[in-house]
């Protein structure tokens, strides 16, 4: 799965964590005020907020840019000479323009965030007669919108565009690794639809999930300290009262709740995906011999076949029925919970439009990396399922046991 793909995937992937780790560090401890030296200085403390796509290239962030290219290139360069690898360009160099991208897009949505306040502000205006507000104000306002989205439209039609094609050269990575060893592998229970469709399965559901942690995670480090700051006039929120920074503790507590909730009513369905997809490759699989010879695919072989197929499922169906009741129960009170926890500061007359808007979006978007675990589960129930399917087809290739569905198959055909 890895192998095939990336560089000494074990060393290679955890000292991918610590060269980040580091890098994010030292860009926030020191080399963050470090631009001046290539004459990307950072602006004064007391200049206006840059708003619209402009703030794509100020200085600040064009040195992140060359930092970041930087950081990339010292670390792929090492990797190049100690774990040459023919997928290189695209494990490697293909991975860290993907993380750039999802930087990017978290950008563009603190770009939006930004741009939220000087517009309700100026709705507020306007509706309040609070002061005259012309047709070409707003209207700027509404092209300052579109020329952030434009960049956003673009940035993600190409990023789409290059994943195709990244997920499918991982596949063919994996799929040239395994044809390589079909003679091997061939006699294990739905090894063609391991080839074929785990593979591709696999590939796209942990880059999928990837790049929605790394998301999370950065979305987290640009909005938490704007989410901080922006909760200036919000001095207690319900049940908890005044606390210190109120809605990035309120933000954390709830999402610790939902993600606590959802696996904790979902921990069956990992093993239950499995075995799944075990009992429906079985059945398959002498549907398909059945085509071939006729001592096969027999009435009583496939009614016990398919009898594993119904219990499995009508298992799923009940484990799944109070799953989805904790989780869209707890999605449908989600959507009004920042309204609940800003009802004080609303009601007592604290806050206008334009930062209460800015409030409801950055909120938004803490709330939604905290709930990764939450709305990535079915999705990682998915993915479990596809990786214990693929790690037992390889225990054939480095001599380990077969888990006993595999066995009985194995000694299944041999009997027949």
């Amino acid at each position: 799965m890895f192998v095939s793909f990336f560089p000494s995937p074990r060393p290679f992937f955890t000292s991918a964590a610590l060269w980040t780790l580091f890098v994010v560090l030292f860009w926030f401890l020191a080399a963050k005020d470090l631009g001046y030296l290539v004459w990307l200085e950072n602006p004064p403390a007391d200049a206006p907020p840059v708003i619209g796509i402009s703030v794509f290239w100020t200085k600040p962030f064009l040195w992140f840019y060359l930092y970041y290219a930087l950081s990339v290139g010292i670390f792929a360069g090492v990797w190049r000479v100690l774990s040459p690898q023919p997928w290189f360009a695209w494990s490697v160099l293909g991975s860290a323009l993907i993380v750039f991208v999802v930087y990017f897009q978290v950008q563009v949505s603190v770009a939006i965030n930004g741009w939220y306040g000087p517009f309700w502000d100026l709705v507020q205006a306007a509706v309040s007669k609070a002061r005259p507000v012309t047709l070409s104000e707003f209207y700027v306002q509404i092209l300052t919108f579109f020329s952030i989205a434009s960049v956003a439209v673009t940035v993600i039609a190409l990023n789409n565009f290059f994943v195709s094609h990244y997920l499918f050269r991982w596949r063919t990575a994996m799929n040239d690794f395994y044809t390589a060893n079909w003679p091997r592998l061939r006699h294990i229970e739905g090894a063609s639809q391991r080839v074929q469709e785990d593979s591709k399965r696999f590939a796209a559901l942990s880059e999928t999930l990837g790049v929605n942690f790394i998301d999370a995670v950065m979305t987290l480090i640009a909005f938490l300290p704007l989410l901080h700051r922006l909760s200036a006039n919000v001095s207690e929120v319900p049940v908890l009262g005044a606390i210190p920074y109120p809605l990035v503790t309120a933000a954390l507590l709830w999402s610790v709740f939902g993600t606590a909730l959802v696996a904790l009513v979902g921990v069956r369905l990992p093993g239950l995906e499995f075995r799944n997809q075990r009992v429906e490759a079985a059945y398959r699989k002498e549907l398909v011999y059945g085509e071939d010879d006729a001592n096969r695919a027999q009435p009583p072989a496939l009614s016990e076949l398919f009898h594993a197929v119904r219990v499995n499922y009508f298992r799923l169906y009940f484990n799944y029925l109070y799953f989805n009741v904790g989780r869209y129960l707890y999605i449908q009170t989600d959507n009004i919970f920042p309204f609940i926890v800003l009802a004080p500061t609303i009601v007592a007359g604290k806050i206008t439009l334009g930062p209460l808007n800015q409030i409801l979006s950055a909120f938004g978007q803490v709330r939604d990396s905290l709930q990764f675990l939450l709305k990535s589960w079915p999705t990682m129930i998915e993915l479990m399922s596809v990786y214990k399917r693929l790690r037992a087809f390889e225990a054939t290739l480095v001599g380990g046991s077969l888990p006993e569905l595999d066995q009985q198959f194995l000694k299944n055909r041999q009997l027949a």
